[in-house]
């Protein structure tokens, strides 16, 4: 991990463990289109900056993968793990139930059957990759001055720009997508 001039140094948990501190965001532009992704991590003074670009995809696809992003690169499992997102969609996911229950249901809505779960492939990964981990989500808002959502921000944003951009095979493979 590179040195970043950040101080994102958080409490300990009750064990005396440091977390991995991780800030991530993600976006298109226009939505869908092409995308960016960012994830900042930290840990023991240390961070490590990812940045992605992607062909075509949706906002709330780019944030899913940036926490996916992050997990990967992630060298240990049994890790402490806090992650910052300013996706309400994420942190609700995680932290109101709603992945759990989208699972117990075989990936299905709660109230309607017939529309499909958007971005399960997504869901799926950030279930197995966080499954050896303790993991805590955190809602921070965007845009409001907080380090390392800024930096993920403007580094997500940055990425879009990019000359030759990844594909989002699951996405541009389904009948909503345009090429």
């Amino acid at each position: 991990m590179s040195e970043l001039p950040l101080d994102l140094a958080v409490a300990q948990d009750s064990s005396g463990t440091q977390p991995v501190v991780i800030y991530t965001d993600g976006g298109c532009s226009p939505n869908p289109g092409r995308g960016g992704l960012a994830a900042l991590l930290a840990y023991q003074g240390k961070e490590k900056l990812i940045s992605e670009c992607y062909r075509h995809s949706t906002n709330n696809r780019m944030e899913i993968m940036a926490v996916l992003a992050a997990l990967r690169a992630l060298r240990r499992q049994h890790c402490y793990l806090k992650i910052y997102t300013d996706s309400q969609y994420i942190a609700h996911a995680w932290n109101k139930g709603w992945l759990a229950g989208w699972q117990s249901r075989g990936w299905q809505k709660r109230h309607n059957k017939q529309a499909p779960l958007k971005n399960v492939d997504l869901w799926q990964e950030l279930v197995r990759l966080t499954s050896s981990h303790q993991v805590e989500f955190e809602w921070v808002r965007g845009h409001s001055g907080i380090k390392g959502n800024e930096i993920v921000d403007a580094a997500a944003t940055q990425a879009r720009k990019v000359a030759t951009p990844l594909i989002d095979q699951v996405y541009e493979s389904e009948d909503t997508a345009v090429p």
